[in-house]
């Protein structure tokens, strides 16, 4: 796994395919914390992503493993389940 403490505020999150799924608020643990604006339809609350699908970090980018389109269906919410799980 990438080293998360190189992850900063602001730092935009892409997707293996370079398109752009969210804006890291911080890393909580082993999970990225994203700004509400990039929630979606949840924008009146954080969303998750794993820092199991962190492939690298390059500048001020986080690129991930999977597609953005696939990784967006891994987000989770703050107790941990997926929001896919929710719809």
């Amino acid at each position: 796994m990438t080293d998360l403490s190189q992850i900063k505020e602001h730092m935009e999150v892409i997707g293996a395919d370079g398109v752009h799924l969210g804006t890291v608020d911080k890393v909580e643990g082993d999970r990225i914390k994203l700004t509400k604006a990039d929630s979606g339809s949840h924008s009146d609350h954080h969303h998750y992503l794993s820092g199991g699908l962190v492939a690298e970090i390059e500048g001020d980018q986080v690129r991930l493993s999977a597609n953005a389109d696939n990784a967006a269906l891994l987000e989770e919410e703050k107790a941990g389940e997926a929001i896919a799980d929710l719809k």
